[in-house]
This record gives structure tokens, C-alpha cells and sequence, in this order.
């Protein structure tokens, strides 16, 4: 089979490598011809472990290809799939500017049968806009050419992304038509034989699917969260609650972990394009607009944490911070949490000192010299006055606590994962601070 991409961003370029990796002749597609050119020289763009290997490894073969021309891609390919950024709008809706450019691409490119998979996250109704739009330049060069739309949206962990692609907990498949939902059996017959379920189902079923999966995790987060602010008021160890709690086989224990707020690339759009979504057919997610909200107080926790610690005067004080990127395993830091606890530091007159092991390009990129990028963990904490654990790498999970007595001026910690155990911390001198616990 052969299929095209369009789009190396994130999902499009790890859908591409992956599908390459099962044997499907690939080709990629961007507008950006310097990323175009940095893929074709085997230099990856982004950071998520293994797609490295993997990108060169079918570029040898011969599967795996990159390309600016849309043409070069939609030429006998099966299947085009559309893996473009839907942002949020001012307003939280998805900007889907993006989606319908490539639309209005594949009406002037096609000239047979071919299925247009939607893989960007978009919200109910679009795969009809961009069959609209494909229809009107089909129109235009009056041609009566058949294709087919199909929802096929993705479900990947950044920092384990192939994994979830090539070992996935479920693919969900919206398709109108039996030959579109053939081309899409065959495609993903790889998975069927290692018996990965496969869902299909309609259209607008599937890109509801996407939404819905990413607000109740969401949700989940933000529950566990304000669960841990009531046991910092109460004196209860939220750790021992989410035990409690997640053996309860009706709840289960993912996504129970209280922390600084989600971020990413996904959970923050979503919710608020879900919540537009709602709005703009006259309904009001009460439920989930709490959920934003929730996440935009859990936020600020450790700020206000460490303002009231420093009693409200941060001015020339100098603090650690251990992770930038919204989760481990990334360079992504959109929407992360240690980016907002940054700004509002910065604005206290705090002097701020960050390392993280994969997303220190991304920060500068975004705040310049606005802050010190040590070049380890432990040159970070050099006269700090408190360390402020953000993301959980694994290198942070087992510090060296006699190095950290020698190079903080003051021995303090506000742990945004609680990741470390309080008693063990105090036991070498230092003021412990998690969330949710005593």
C-alpha cells in the first residue's frame, strides 16, 4: 500500500514513520521546505525517543519519504491523511485554517479514487467541511472525481509515542463508506493479526471520541488535584487517598496522580475547543468547564506555595527549577506548568536558574535570557535558595542529597510530583513541600 501524510509535525511525522515501519510505502508532506530538507539529510525535528532510528532505518528501505509537493503524494497513494496543527483561536475554538488549506490542496491534486483520513484532532463536523471544500475545487476544474472521508484520530503519549502507535490500546476508525472502511482494514491489518482492537464506527462518533477521551483524562487530573489542595487543608497524605481510591476496579489508578496542572499540546486545546463545540450548538459542559478552570488555579499551586514560604517577598531570592517541559521524555513545554511558574517568579523579581535534560532549546526559544540554562541538575542549584521539582525525569528521581546541601544556600524543596519521600528529605536537613501531603 502506499499512503501520504501531510504534515511532520508531531502526529504526522511519528504516523508516517510507524506505517513505514509495517511496510506501507510513505510519503510525507510539508509546506516547510527546511524541514523538509533537515528530514531528507536523517535530522529529526522534534524530540520523542526511538523515531530517530526509526525515520533513518526506513529511508534506507526506501519506505519512508519527504516531500513539499502534494502531488508527489496524493499520485497513487490510497490514502492521505491529514496531520496538520489545529491551535486554539483567541476564543478556544479550533482553528482549523490549517486542515482546510490541505483540503483545498487535495482538490486540485487528485485525479482518482482516494480516502482523505482526518488523524489532526478536530472537533465533530469537520471531516464535512473539508469534504466540502475538497467537492468545490473538484468543481472548479470540472472533474467528477469519487473520494471518501474517514476520522481516524490518534491517541499518543509524547515520550512513548511509538509504542502507542505500534502497540496501541484501541484504533478508532470513522468511516461512512465499506470500501473507505476496506482501505482502512487493510491498512491497519498489521494490528488486527496482533489482535489491537480496531473500532469502527461513524464519523462523527470518531472525532467525538477524541475529545471526550482527552476531557475525562483531563478531568481526572484536575479532580486528583483539588482532592490534594482539600488533604494540604486537612492534614491527610493524598498519596495514601489515590491508593485507597484507585484499587476501586470502578476507578482504577491512571491519571490519579496530583501534580502542578496538565499541559502539552493536547489536553489544554481540547478542553476549550470541547467547551466551544458545546457553547456553539447552545449547550454548557458545566462539568468540564470547572475542569479549566481547576487546571488554571493548579497552576499557580506552587507559587503560592513558595510565596508564602518566603513570607510574600521573592525579590533577589534565586530558585532552582528541575524540569521545563510539560512531562518527561519531551522538549515539549506548551502549556507547561513550569513555564507559568516561571513568568510569575520573573514578575516577583526572582532570579531563576532551570535545566532539563531535553527542553532547554524550547525554553530559550520562548524566554530568551530571561532566566540562567545551567548545563546539569546540580550546577542549577548553585546558591539557590529553594529547588522546584517540575517535571519528573528520571535522572531527577534519585538525587545526590549531600551535593544539594553543599550547593543550595538554603535547604528547601517544593516537589511538584512528589516523587520524594518527605521523611527521607527532612532526615538530611531540608524543609519539604509536596502537594497534598503532610
Amino acid at each position: 500500500m502506499k499512503i501520504a501524510v501531510v504534515g511532520t509535525g508531531y502526529v504526522g511525522l511519528v504516523t508516517g514513520t510507524c506505517f513505514a515501519e509495517t511496510g506501507v510505502n510513505v510519503i510525507c508532506i510539508d509546506i516547510d521546505s527546511e524541514k523538509v530538507r533537515q528530514l531528507n539529510d536523517g535530522s529529526v525535528t522534534l524530540y520523542e525517543p526511538g523515531l530517530d532510528d526509526m525515520i533513518k532505518r526506513n529511508m534506507t528501505k526506501e519506505r519512508l519519504h519527504f516531500t513539499t509537493e502534494i502531488k508527489d503524494g496524493i499520485e497513487g497513494s490510497d490514502a492521505l491523511f491529514i496531520a496538520v496543527g489545529t491551535p486554539p483561536g483567541e476564543d478556544g475554538r479550533a482553528d482549523l485554517q490549517h486542515v482546510l488549506r490541505v483540503a483545498r490542496e487535495i482538490g486540485k491534486a487528485i485525479n482518482e479514487y482516494i480516502v482523505v483520513v482526518i488523524k489532526s484532532t478536530v472537533p465533530v463536523g469537520t471531516s464535512e467541511q473539508v469534504k466540502k471544500v475538497i467537492q468545490e475545487e473538484l468543481e472548479k476544474r470540472v472533474l467528477d472525481i469519487p473520494f471518501d472521508m474517514s476520522s481516524n484520530p490518534e491517541f499518543l503519549k509524547e515520550g512513548s509515542a511509538i509504542e502507542d502507535f505500534l502497540k496501541p490500546e484501541r484504533i478508532v476508525i470513522g468511516t461512512n463508506t465499506e470500501r473507505a472502511a476496506e482501505i482502512m482494514r487493510k491498512l491497519y491489518k498489521p494490528f488486527l493479526l496482533n489482535n489491537h482492537p480496531i473500532y469502527f464506527m461513524d464519523i462523527a462518533s470518531a472525532e467525538m471520541t477524541k475529545y471526550t477521551a482527552n476531557a475525562m483524562l483531563a478531568t481526572r487530573i484536575s479532580f486528583i488535584n483539588e482532592i490534594a489542595n482539600l488533604c494540604d487543608i486537612l492534614g491527610a497524605d493524598i498519596n495514601q487517598v489515590r491508593k485507597g481510591i484507585g484499587s476501586d476496579s470502578r476507578i482504577g489508578n491512571k491519571f490519579l496522580y496530583p501534580g502542578t496542572g496538565y499541559g502539552g499540546s493536547c489536553f489544554p486545546k481540547d478542553v476549550k475547543a470541547l467547551i466551544k463545540t458545546a457553547e456553539d450548538n447552545g449547550y454548557e459542559l458545566n462539568v468540564v468547564k470547572a475542569v479549566e478552570k481547576a487546571n488554571d488555579y493548579q497552576k499557580k499551586v506552587l507559587f503560592r506555595k513558595i510565596k508564602k514560604h518566603f513570607n510574600n517577598d521573592l525579590t533577589n531570592k534565586t530558585i532552582c527549577i528541575w524540569g521545563l517541559a510539560f512531562k518527561p521524555k519531551t522538549d515539549d513545554i506548551r502549556e507547561a506548568s513550569a513555564i507559568t511558574l516561571i513568568e510569575m517568579l520573573l514578575k516577583e523579581g526572582t532570579r531563576i536558574k532551570a535545566y532539563d535534560p531535553g527542553a532547554m532549546d524550547e525554553t530559550r526559544k520562548l524566554l530568551g535570557e530571561k532566566i540562567i540554562y545551567a548545563t546539569d541538575q546540580y550546577e542549577a542549584l548553585k546558591n539557590a535558595d529553594a529547588m522546584v521539582l517540575m517535571t519528573e525525569w528520571a535522572e531527577f528521581r534519585i538525587p545526590d542529597m549531600d551535593k544539594m546541601k553543599e550547593l543550595m544556600k538554603q535547604k528547601i524543596i517544593f516537589d511538584g510530583r512528589n516523587i520524594y519521600d518527605p521523611s527521607e528529605i527532612r532526615k538530611y536537613g531540608f524543609v519539604y513541600f509536596g502537594i497534598g501531603r503532610r
